[in-house]
C-alpha cells in the first residue's frame, strides 16, 4: 500500500472518548432479525442483512476510507477524530470498513489509545447505522504490530526467509494477531507474497524468497497463526506478479510471460490462499498490458473460479481510481468503479479526497446498470460474511485498559529467537568467529551499529520507517554487544577514531548496510553499499586485526571493496531484539543457522537475479547464474554432512534424507531438498526447491528426516512459447538431491 503523510502526530489526546462502553453490540432482537442470531449460519445472517440494505447501505460497506479522513483537518493531519468528519464518512456515506496505514496512529501512539480511537470509530459506525452494522478494521501489522510505539518489532520478511523455519512463521503470526487485536483492528494486511525478483525494488525486503515454494510455506504458515483464534483475518498480497516491474521501478509495468508467471510467480500466492486467508490485496500494477484491478481473468477466472477463493478481494492504496488517473482506462472516476468492481474486486482502499469519488461512482454504476445488482450483491456479501466470521456483530470492541499489558514489550523471547534463527553467516575466514566473551577491547562502529531505526527497517512507526526524533524501544547491535561483554565493547561513531581505536583492539565489529524506506521512495538503481562505508571497512582490515562486516539492510547489497571481507554476516532487518541475537551469533551463544532466501549478487547489473535461471547458449562474464552468495548459502560454527537420500514416487513423493552434524557444536541444519530434470522437452531450471526441513542436531549427532511434497510441485506449464497448455507433471527422470547426494525418481 502506499500513502502519503504529510505530517504524524504523536501527543494529544483524542477528541472523542469512548466511556463506560459497552462490550456487545446492540440492536433489535435475533428473534426479529436473523442476521444478528449468533447461532444461525454465517449464510443465513448474510441473506437476511442483505434483503434489508439499502442500495446506498450495500455500496457504502465496499468503500474503505483510512482514518485519516476523519481525523485533524480530515485530510492528511492526523490528530483527534472529528465528529463532523466521522459522521460524514461513517454516517452519510455509510462506509463498510476503515483502515490505518503507516503513519495513521492515534494522537498517542500507545496501545491503550489505538483500542480507544478504533472503539470509538467502531462505536460511531454502529450507533449511525440503521442496521447496526460494524464496520472492520485494517492495519498494515507486517513485522509485528509494527505501526505501535512500544510494541516488539520481528524481522521483516526477508529475514524470516532466511529462517527456513514454517513453524517460526506461524508463531509470529499467532503473537501479532494477538497484538493487532487488543488495540482493536481485525484485519492484517499481510503476509507478502510476491517473491523476490530484482534488488532495485524497494520493497524487497516485504518479500519471503526468490523460490515460490519456500515462499509460499512461509506465508501460508503465517496466515494459519495469524487466523488461528478467528479474531483476525489475514491478506494474500499483492495478487499477482508484482515483485519483477520493469528497470526495477515499483509499480511500473511487468512484463511476464504465461508459462514464467504460472509456473514461478503463482504459487506463492496459491499456497496462502490455499491456507485459508480471509481476503487477498490485488497489485497495483499491470501485466503485459493489463492492470491488476482490471483484470477479470486474474480476479475472478483464476482466484475465484479455478483456486476457489471465497473471501473478500481488496485493492491497494486508491488503486480503482488509478485506473482512470494512471492507466487512462476511462475517463470517469465511476467508470473505473466499473472497471475494478467488474474484473472481481470488493472493496476500494481510500485515501482522502477519494472517499465520495468512490462511494457516488458506484451508486452511479448500479443506477445506471454499469454494475449490476447480482455483482453488487456479490460484493457485499463477502463483506458481511467477513464481519460476522470475526464475531464483530457479537464483540464489535475491545477493552482498552489490557491493551498496554498484551502489547508493550510482548513476546521479546519469540523476536530474539526470529532474529536468531535468520542471521546468515556467508564468511568465516580462520574461523575467526565466533569470539571469545572474554576478548578484550573490541570497537564497534558502523552506521547501523547503534541506530533501532536501521534494524527496523521501513513500515516501522510511520511508513517509512521511524521518525527522526522518535524513540521506540530495542535493542541495537552495540547494545546487544555490551551485554555480553560489558565495558570491553566500546562504540566509535566517527570513521577515523574506529581506525584508530582498532589499532590497539583484539577485533572491530563494523555494523553497515542502508537506512529505513518503503515502496518507490525505497528504490535503488544502485543497490550497492555506500562508498564511505566500504572504504570503511577497507581502512579497518588495513589494521591487521580482526574486522567482523555485520551488514544491517533491507536486501543484499553489492559489496565492492567490503567484498574481501574475511567474516561477514548478513543480520537483514532484525527488528527491535535485533542486537541481542546479533550479539549471541557473533559472541558463540547461538550457532548460525540462516539461510540466504535469495541470491545475492556481484554486481549491480545481474538483476534481476534468481537460481532459477533457465539455461541457455549464452556466454560472457556473469551471463549465467553468478552469484556472489547462491541462494540458500549459509554457514555455521559445526560442520553438516548429508549421508544418504532415498526416494519413493506415488502422488505424493517421499524422500528420506540421512544428516549428521560432524563437528563440536549443537546447531540447527536446514536442509533444502531439490528436483533436477536431466532431460525436458521444455527447459528446465537446473534446480528447483520442493522440500525443505529445519533439524537440530547435538554435536556427532545422525539421523534420518522425512520429507514429502505432492508431485503436482513438479508440474509446469505445457505447450509452446504462448503457454497454452495446461500445466502437468512431464514423464521422464528426475534426479531429487540434497546436499552432495541424490536419488532418482521416474515419473510415467
Amino acid at each position: 500500500m502506499r500513502l502519503r503523510i504529510k505530517a504524524a502526530r504523536i501527543g494529544t489526546a483524542l477528541a472523542i472518548t469512548v466511556s463506560g462502553l459497552a462490550l456487545t453490540a446492540t440492536g433489535a432482537s435475533s428473534a426479529q432479525s436473523p442476521y444478528l442470531d449468533p447461532h444461525a449460519s454465517v449464510s443465513t445472517r448474510v441473506a437476511d442483512l442483505l434483503k434489508r440494505m439499502t442500495i446506498e447501505e450495500k455500496v457504502g460497506q465496499l468503500a474503505q476510507p483510512a482514518v485519516v479522513n476523519m481525523q485533524g483537518d480530515c485530510q492528511w493531519s492526523g490528530g483527534a477524530l472529528v465528529e463532523s468528519c466521522m459522521q460524514h464518512v461513517l454516517g452519510d456515506l455509510k462506509v463498510g470498513s476503515v483502515l490505518s496505514g503507516g503513519g495513521e496512529t492515534p494522537v498517542n501512539n500507545t496501545p491503550k489509545d489505538w483500542a480507544e480511537m478504533v472503539n470509538t470509530v467502531q462505536k460511531y459506525a454502529i450507533d449511525h447505522s440503521r442496521l447496526h452494522i460494524p464496520i472492520v478494521y485494517g492495519v498494515d501489522a507486517v513485522h509485528g504490530h509494527n505501526n505501535v510505539l512500544g510494541a516488539t518489532k520481528f524481522p521483516q520478511q526477508i529475514g524470516v526467509g532466511a529462517t527456513w523455519d514454517t513453524q517460526l512463521s506461524q508463531a509470529m503470526g499467532e503473537s501479532t494477531a494477538r497484538a493487532v487485536k487488543a488495540t482493536g483492528p481485525q484485519w492484517d494486511f499481510a503476509p507478502v507474497q510476491d517473491i523476490s525478483r530484482d534488488t532495485r525494488w524497494g520493497r524487497y525486503y516485504e518479500t519471503y524468497s526468490e523460490d515460490p515454494y519456500l515462499a509460499g510455506a512461509l506465508g501460508a504458515a503465517n496466515v494459519q497463526g495469524l487466523q488461528k483464534t478467528g479474531e483476525v483475518s489475514a491478506t494474500v498480497k499483492h495478487f499477482a506478479g508484482y515483485s519483477q516491474p520493469f528497470a526495477g521501478h515499483d509499480r511500473t509495468e511487468a512484463h511476464l510471460d504465461p508459462r514464467y508467471f504460472q509456473d514461478t510467480f503463482l504459487p506463492s500466492y496459491k499456497a496462502a490462499v490455499d491456507a485459508g486467508a480471509d481476503t487477498v490485496m490485488v497489485n497495483s500494477g499491470s501485466i503485459n498490458g493489463i492492470p491488476a484491478h482490471a483484470s477479470h481473468y486474474l480476479l475472478t477466472d483464476l482466484l475465484r473460479r479455478q483456486w476457489g477463493f471465497k473471501g473478500v478481494v481488496v485493492s491497494d492504496w486508491n488503486d480503482v481510481d488509478s485506473l482512470r488517473t494512471a492507466y487512462h482506462l476511462t475517463d470517469t472516476y465511476a467508470g473505473a468503479v466499473a472497471i475494478a468492481i467488474n474484473a472481481g474486486v470488493d472493496m476500494g482502499m481510500l485515501p482522502p479526497g477519494e472517499v465520495d469519488g468512490f462511494v457516488q461512482g458506484l451508486l452511479d454504476d448500479v443506477k445506471n446498470g454499469q454494475v449490476s445488482r447480482h455483482r453488487l450483491d456479490e460484493a457485499v456479501s463477502r463483506v458481511l460474511a467477513l464481519k460476522f466470521k470475526l464475531g464483530l456483530f457479537e464483540h464489535p470492541y475491545v477493552d482498552p485498559s489490557k491493551a498496554d499489558a498484551a502489547v508493550l514489550g510482548a513476546d521479546k523471547d519469540l523476536a530474539v529467537q526470529a532474529a536468531t534463527e535468520s542471521q546468515t553467516l556467508l564468511k568465516n575466514d580462520g574461523n575467526v568467529l565466533p569470539l571469545s566473551t572474554g576478548t578484550g577491547k573490541v570497537v564497534v562502529t558502523g552506521p547501523s551499529a547503534d541506530s533501532i531505526p536501521n534494524q527496523n527497517g521501513g513500515w516501522t512507526i510511520q511508513w517509512q520507517g521511524i521518525p527522526d526524533g522518535v524513540k521506540d524501544p530495542g535493542v541495537t547491535v552495540y547494545q546487544g554487544i555490551k551485554n555480553v561483554i560489558g565495558d570491553h565493547a566500546k562504540l566509535v561513531a566517527k570513521a577515523d577514531d574506529a581506525v584508530d581505536e582498532t589499532k590497539n583492539a583484539d577485533a572491530a565489529i563494523v555494523v553497515v548496510g542502508d537506512k529505513p524506506g518503503a515502496e518507490g521512495v525505497n528504490d535503488q538503481e544502485q543497490p550497492e553499499l555506500a562508498a564511505d562505508q566500504q572504504d570503511l571497512v577497507d581502512r579497518l582490515q588495513a589494521t591487521g586485526k580482526p574486522v567482523i562486516v555485520v551488514v544491517v539492510a533491507d536486501r543484499p547489497l553489492v559489496l565492492g571493496k567490503a567484498a574481501d571481507a574475511k567474516q561477514l554476516l548478513m543480520a537483514w532487518l532484525p527488528g527491535s531484539e535485533g542486537g541481542t541475537a546479533v550479539a549471541n551469533v557473533l559472541f558463540g551463544k547461538a550457532n548460525p543457522s540462516g539461510r540466504l532466501p535469495v541470491s545475492w549478487p556481484k554486481t549491480t547489473g545481474d538483476e534481476p537475479m534468481f537460481y532459477q535461471q533457465l539455461p541457455g547458449t549464452n556466454g560472457g562474464t556473469s551471463s549465467g547464474y553468478d552469484p556472489l552468495f547462491a541462494f540458500g548459502a549459509g554457514l555455521s560454527y559445526t560442520t553438516y554432512a548429508v549421508q544418504g537420500v532415498t526416494v519413493s514416487g506415488g502422488s505424493t513423493v517421499k524422500v528420506s534424507v540421512k544428516v549428521a552434524n560432524t563437528g563440536s557444536r549443537d546447531g540447527d541444519f536446514v536442509v533444502p531438498v531439490f528436483a533436477q530434470q536431466p532431460v525436458s522437452r521444455i527447459v528446465a531450471p537446473p534446480n528447483r526447491l520442493v522440500a525443505f526441513t529445519r533439524v537440530p542436531l547435538k554435536a556427532g549427532q545422525s539421523t534420518t528426516v522425512a520429507l514429502s511434497f505432492p508431485r503436482s510441485r513438479l508440474a509446469v506449464t505445457q505447450g509452446d512459447i504462448d503457454g497454452s497448455g495446461t500445466r502437468a507433471v512431464l514423464p521422464g527422470l528426475y534426479k531429487i538431491v540434497a546436499g552432495d547426494k541424490s536419488a532418482d525418481l521416474t515419473i510415467r
